[in-house]
């Protein structure tokens, strides 16, 4: 295996053995805590999942969303298309304003796409960095993590060769589906993301914590979010206070369901996840988390009827992309 390079970002500018990284239960100490003052964003109830149409959708697979500060791309992965270069392949819709419909999926360029599958795709909150897993032969086994950077945060089609992330943060087994959380007050990076299986269950759940060189290191579980099933997929809030993700633990109401935990203040533990409930989740898998910029959009994938191109009026279906939206609350309780 070539070098790894080392990973020089900045905040301007994705099975079998155990894995090598420690397992311990680590809160990282550079995180900051909300002032007791602050009160949190309230939120309503969500809405009733749609699925994104076609044009978005097809009859072949769509997963892992992932959308942008300004909701004007929406990433995903394109399981099995038949333009597709490798076995899943990175793609990005786009639209004028959050009102307009999404366009035709336009597939990313070399520097993303392999012969290999690039899968679950999550924009850095400043649109610099693409995070993505990949099982590419020059990893450390299975599915490692890539990063790759661009300069223009406009441009969907400007990025640059992707670096896989290094020993800190990859194993031999799968580790798949990062989501950065840039803490405001610190500038500290949390890198969070699935791994297994391992640990406590199945997949798990990890924190890695981006170095003063640039580089992340050894990761860390978030006990708190973890169960003796697979817990996997990631989605934190822009202010830390709130993760989406997708587990198969006791109280799913089908294969696997969409959770979410809280917490006071980014010091704090997550508390126990909760299921999204029925009007979200259902029968079939539903899976794979990204949350908007301002917390009141989820997309997601799910095999729920109802999908384009699918035959059967009960399910499953072939993987689409949804979204249930929600709105902020004003004032007290």
């Amino acid at each position: 295996m070539q070098p790894l390079l080392l990973i020089a970002l900045t905040i301007a500018g994705c099975r079998g053995d155990t894995p090598s990284a420690p397992t311990q239960s680590l809160t990282p100490t550079p995180l900051a805590s909300r002032h007791e003052t602050d009160d949190p964003p309230r939120f309503s109830d969500w809405s009733a999942p749609v699925n994104l149409g076609p044009v978005v959708n097809t009859s072949f697979i769509e997963q892992g969303p992932s959308i942008s500060k300004n909701g004007l791309s929406l990433y995903f992965q394109c399981g099995n298309c038949p333009e597709n270069i490798g076995g899943a392949d990175i793609v990005v819709s786009q639209r004028a304003s959050v009102g307009d419909p999404w366009g035709p999926p336009q597939r990313l360029g070399s520097a993303i796409n392999t012969t290999s599958n690039e899968q679950a795709p999550r924009l850095s909150r400043d649109g610099h960095r693409l995070f993505f897993n990949s099982d590419r032969p020059d990893g450390f086994g299975a599915h490692d993590l890539y990063v790759a950077r661009r300069r223009d945060k406009r441009d969907d089609f400007a990025w640059e060769p992707a670096v896989n992330l290094g020993a800190g943060v990859n194993t031999t087994v799968d580790d798949v589906q990062a989501d950065p959380f840039e803490d405001a007050e610190t500038g500290t990076d949390i890198l969070y993301l699935a791994s297994g299986p391992a640990g406590s269950g199945g997949a798990d759940i990890y924190v890695s914590v981006l170095g003063s060189d640039g580089t992340y290191g050894s990761r860390a579980l978030v006990t708190e979010l973890n169960s003796l099933s697979n817990d996997r997929q990631p989605s934190i809030r822009r202010d830390g206070l709130e993760v989406f993700l997708a587990s198969d633990r006791l109280g799913t109401l089908g294969a696997i369901d969409l959770w979410v935990a809280t917490r006071a203040r980014t010091s704090d533990p997550w508390s126990p996840p909760v299921n999204l409930g029925p009007i979200v989740n259902t029968t079939q898998f539903d899976a794979r988390p990204a949350l908007s910029s301002d917390g009141t959009t989820l997309y997601f994938q799910s095999t729920r009827p109802g999908a384009v191109g699918c035959t059967s009026p009960s399910g499953p279906c072939v993987f689409d992309l949804w979204v249930t939206t929600r709105s902020r609350l004003k004032g007290p309780d």
